[in-house]
């Protein structure tokens, strides 16, 4: 089998995002993950004809809301829309409707074994592998323009101030009014360009989405005085013309996605505690005090800022805010460094009598994952637990088989991160492979016993260390040449140049 998909790697001529596909797909098979929806989960997919309607009158009717989503251009599995409305003292009441994937993937059948094994959709420079199929994350399960659905409510009351001061969840029945993307809703934001054509054409629109980002600051500047990390990172996205491709290019934040990930953890948050107060479980997404908390002390100290010695969420922000304001150009590359000391996130399960440690760079303690039930199995999980305590049903997953997912939702994250990466690397190398022995600024993305990683920033891409790497450290700015690519093994490697 394995053979099979080695072999169109071989052909001379192959396009390129085809040859990348294979790779991915090799990868994911390595790592326990699979590619391909299985004959049941195609024919349980075909059984589907509409989307879930409401069976029971249970949800409330709010089609005639100006909800709108904002996603990446191409998105089509879209998970939440937004809507705002004024309140008294300068508060703002935000609602977040999340899609009710729960509605058609029923716990037990062939499509929800397919996403609990993989537990993510994956997202390579190849394309997309998708953990529902197309016909439900792209259609009967997205919350399309011009489309009703059911979907999961979060209340949100917004103080002036950014504090979430109340919240509620319930059923509904919405509308997405206008399918937004990203970029071109941040320029109009940020004064740079005019408003987006879906925005212009839906009246009233304009002023929804200016209330949306004047809450979503408030609620950012509030987390960010409590600790929460300002950080900020370069992700890189493959960039083809056709199926050739032509850059690996930096995919910076805006304005536009921070108001998504500004609304997103505010619901999440509520999310967490609504599962509390009603006395059932959550899978909550934790990330502890950071690993190398001594290697970022350094890096500080490099920078002329002293940190105290224990770890400290507000020392780390106040100094992040003071480098990106010293030095923006080069702070995504101090927030890389220090990502890379603070370790990864995970799953756990909390319940009564069982308390786990909160989201350290969020600056919270109440945290889960609830907003993306298209796109990661958690949320779906999530979902369910919410769904029986909204209808005083009994909780939906005995508590071994919650702590089970939890342990496997975090290893195949980690696998599904590593396939990504694999992917990112071998078109890195693709692109790379014609420049042996160009010399490249870089800066340590990783340094353990097995081995040492820089990334450089034109194209961005990140490889192995393999010669003069004894002495640099996350963080540490290198001069590197790049002296080995190899495509179908995901290699790019450099020696490190000795002086300025």
């Amino acid at each position: 089998m394995l053979q099979s998909i080695i072999a169109p790697m071989n052909r001379p001529n192959a396009p390129v995002r085809n040859q990348l596909k294979d790779i991915a797909r090799l990868a994911m098979l390595q790592r326990g993950l699979l590619p391909d929806f299985s004959a049941a989960v195609v024919a349980e997919t075909a059984a589907l004809t509409h989307a879930a309607v409401d069976a029971e009158p249970a949800a409330r009717d709010m089609r005639d809301l100006l909800w709108a989503s904002i996603d990446n251009d191409d998105s089509r599995d879209l998970d939440q829309l937004s809507v705002a409305m004024p309140l008294a003292n300068g508060a703002v009441k935000i609602l977040v409707a999340v899609a009710d994937v729960d509605a058609l993937v029923k716990a037990g059948g062939a499509i929800d074994g397919h996403a609990r094994t993989n537990t993510t959709s994956i997202y390579t420079a190849a394309g997309i592998f998708p953990m529902l199929p197309e016909k439900l994350s792209t259609n009967l399960t997205s919350l399309a323009e011009g489309e009703e659905r059911l979907a999961i409510i979060v209340e949100l009351t917004v103080g002036a101030d950014g504090a979430v001061t109340d919240s509620d969840l319930y059923r509904a029945l919405v509308i997405n009014h206008a399918k937004l993307a990203y970029n071109s809703v941040a320029a109009w934001l940020d004064g740079t360009a005019p408003a987006p054509a879906r925005v212009t054409a839906v009246a009233g629109l304009d002023e929804q989405l200016r209330m949306q980002d004047h809450a979503a600051q408030a609620l950012k500047a509030f987390r960010h005085q409590r600790g929460a990390l300002s950080l900020e990172t370069l992700e890189a996205r493959a960039v083809f013309d056709g199926e050739l491709l032509t850059d690996l290019r930096a995919d910076e934040k805006n304005r536009a996605k921070e108001l998504i990930e500004d609304f997103m953890i505010a619901a999440n948050g509520a999310t967490a505690r609504y599962l509390e107060q009603k006395g059932f479980p959550s899978l909550r997404r934790v990330l502890r005090s950071p690993e190398r908390w001594n290697r970022i002390v350094e890096l500080a100290a490099d920078l002329g800022t002293q940190l105290p010695a224990e770890p400290s969420a507000a020392a780390l922000e106040e100094f992040l805010c003071q480098q990106r304001q010293a030095d923006p150009a080069r702070f995504p590359d101090v927030s890389l460094s220090v990502i890379k000391c603070l370790g990864r996130g995970e799953y756990e399960v909390e319940s009564r009598g069982r308390l786990v440690s909160g989201h350290f760079a969020l600056a919270v303690k109440d945290y889960t994952h609830s907003t993306a039930p298209n796109r990661r199995f958690p949320d779906l999980i999530t979902q369910r637990l919410l769904k029986a305590a909204l209808t005083r049903q009994p909780v939906p997953y005995r508590d071994e088989e919650l702590a089970a997912l939890a342990r496997h939702c975090t290893e195949q994250e980690d696998n599904a991160t590593k396939v990504e990466r694999r992917v990112q690397k071998s078109a890195a190398a693709l692109l790379l492979q014609s420049r042996l022995g160009e010399r490249f600024d870089a800066i340590v993305t990783g340094a353990s016993e097995k081995g040492t990683w820089v990334r450089i920033a034109r194209p961005v891409a990140e490889g192995k260390v393999v010669r003069g790497y004894k002495g640099i450290d996350v963080g540490d700015r290198v001069r590197v040449e790049l002296v080995h690519t190899d495509v179908e093994n995901g290699f790019v490697d450099f020696a490190r140049v000795e002086g300025k």
